[in-house]
């Protein structure tokens, strides 16, 4: 089933408007916690357990507490509205429908790490939103809540919106951070950690739109309704983006626990003419595959995880019989040899030979030793590539070798 907590504003204001955000309730959050101690409400995000909505999925109560404890002066606050994983579009639905929240859930965040500046970083495609953003920082800075002395509380706070120039590189933090920087958007080597070295060399304070847009909610949620949703350790609701081959692509608010199948059949409309599902990836171009057999599986973090895949951005692309694995995998690594900023030798060679080993499993000429080959490279890229770019982008690879082993018979023995 479908649920509306943090999607709960969509549609029910003018999202050109503050005054119009402010009569459903808009910006009480901030005044409720201006006047909080912030570790109470770094406790309050450690008890409903929120993890990190980019992917990473770091504690977020514990993220902002480090940021907190850092010493230094002129913090940052940064919002990754990079959202360059493919299939992934929840983050573009947060901004284009409830804007100013995520203006308001900034604004938390800052006081909260003892920010005075925040940048947005939105990813190129969606320059069409970029008026909708700079409007909403326009208007909260009239009415006093940007600027100086924000709610006469002493906190000062502004917002900055920076747009990249499309590489997919850049959701990556320390990319990002660079990018802002106006240097090439290239990963960098940590330690230092960003919320000790960031942003021009300030403290700084990373999160994905839908992780801080879900706070302004659960600060004004005093009947504990996101709480009382979820599964186990997996605990209230999730944004997810379903696409590919289902009836009603689109993105769908569920309460943790939700199946698979559920979330297919009754949110997405089904398969297309009640085709058969080839495969299904989780967590966008860097995610695992399953084939149907993982249509029972309750989507949580940890009944996922056993079944071989992964939550990560919250993305579900659904391919049919129609097309080959192969092919899929082909174009797959096809995405990563284009978008691998080349900087680190594991990503950049090794994007490079698994597409040419792919290409030659397409044309029948690949051997048993080519196999052998391209699964040392991908191990060799998982535990030495600089990012997580690297890191992550045989995660498809990987889990077809163990899905689809057949595919993998060359010669008549299975590598």
């Amino acid at each position: 089933m479908q649920v509306h907590f943090l999607t709960k504003n969509f549609g029910k204001y003018d999202t050109s408007s503050i005054g119009s955000y402010m009569n459903v309730g808009g910006f009480e959050a901030l005044r409720k916690a201006v006047t909080m101690d912030p570790e109470k409400i770094t406790d309050l995000l450690t008890k409903v357990k929120i993890k990190g909505r980019g992917g990473a999925e770091y504690p977020l109560g514990r993220k902002w507490s480090q940021a907190r404890a850092v010493r230094g002066e002129r913090k940052v606050v940064i919002c990754n509205a990079d959202e360059g994983e493919t299939t992934t579009f929840k983050d573009r639905e947060l901004i284009c429908h409830d804007p100013f929240n995520l203006i308001e859930a900034m604004i938390i965040a800052a006081y909260v790490v003892g920010a005075s500046d925040g940048f947005i970083y939105m990813r190129a495609e969606y320059a069409c939103y970029r008026p909708l953003l700079l409007n909403a920082i326009r208007q909260a800075k009239n009415y006093g809540f940007l600027g100086t002395n924000i709610l006469g509380r002493g906190f000062d706070f502004d917002i900055h919106l920076y747009s990249g120039a499309g590489a997919y590189v850049c959701g990556e933090g320390t990319a990002l951070i660079r990018s802002i920087e106006g240097k090439a958007g290239r990963p960098r080597m940590k330690p230092p950690f960003i919320k000790v070295s960031g942003v021009f060399a300030r403290p700084t304070c990373l999160n994905n739109v839908e992780t801080l847009s879900l706070v302004p909610h659960l600060l004004l949620d005093d009947a504990g309704v996101y709480a009382s949703c979820g599964s186990g350790e997996s605990i209230g609701t999730k944004l997810i983006s379903v696409a590919g081959n289902v009836n009603r692509p689109g993105v769908f608010e569920i309460p943790f626990g939700t199946t698979v199948r559920e979330i297919l059949y009754d949110l997405a409309g089904g398969i297309q003419h009640d085709r058969k599902i080839q495969l299904i990836q989780f967590g966008g171009a860097s995610g695992k595959i399953a084939d149907a057999s993982i249509l029972d599986t309750p989507y949580t973090y940890e009944d996922l995880r056993a079944a071989g895949v992964m939550v990560g951005s919250g993305g579900m692309l659904v391919i049919d019989e129609r097309t080959s694995v192969l092919d899929f995998l082909r174009m797959n690594q096809e995405f990563f040899w284009e978008e691998s900023c080349g900087q680190c030798t594991p990503c950049r060679e090794g994007n490079l030979h698994i597409k040419i080993i792919l290409d030659k499993m397409a044309a029948g000429t690949a051997t048993r030793e080519d196999i052998a080959i391209m699964i040392k490279i991908a191990r060799v890229m998982s535990m030495s590539s600089l990012c997580g770019l690297g890191e992550t982008a045989q995660n498809t690879l990987m889990s077809a070798m163990k899905v689809f082993p057949d595919l993998f018979d060359i010669g008549g023995a299975r590598a």
